[in-house]
């Protein structure tokens, strides 16, 4: 499964590829650090990935307003889209959720708990039908 993870914050990008080396599926992962590179990225005319893993809060651009136009662009829009966040307001998950995110995933403190999730996570779209690009 490929993964497009748009994170600004290196330590969580570490701990993301750390927990995606545990596991038994192989996972490849493409970074980039905000919305405006990873939308270069997904217009670049390379292989779309299979699934987003977004951070809300990120310079340049927020996590809400790359949803926007990821979801108003006929192709991408299609993209499961899975927020990563330390956010627990709730105007910020309902707003996802109305522009059409796939999932609201609060980062927990401790990393077991981190890897637990996030193992979940991947493994309910490693088995679910996904629109390929």
């Amino acid at each position: 499964m490929d993964i497009l993870l748009i994170e600004d914050d290196t330590i969580e990008v570490m701990k993301l590829e750390r927990t995606l080396s545990k596991l038994e599926t192989k996972y490849t992962i493409v970074k980039a650090t905000n919305g405006e590179e990873a939308l270069e990225l997904l217009k670049s005319g390379n292989k779309l990935p299979d699934i987003i893993l977004l951070d809300l809060n990120m310079p340049r651009m927020s996590g809400t307003e790359f949803l926007e136009i990821l979801k108003a662009d006929d192709i991408l829009k299609y993209l499961p889209t899975i927020i990563l966040t330390t956010s627990e307001n709730r105007a910020d998950l309902l707003k996802c959720y109305q522009i059409g995110v796939a999932g609201y995933i609060i980062k927990p403190l401790k990393y077991v708990d981190y890897e637990s999730k996030m193992k979940k996570v991947l493994d309910y779209w490693s088995v679910n039908q996904l629109v390929k690009g």
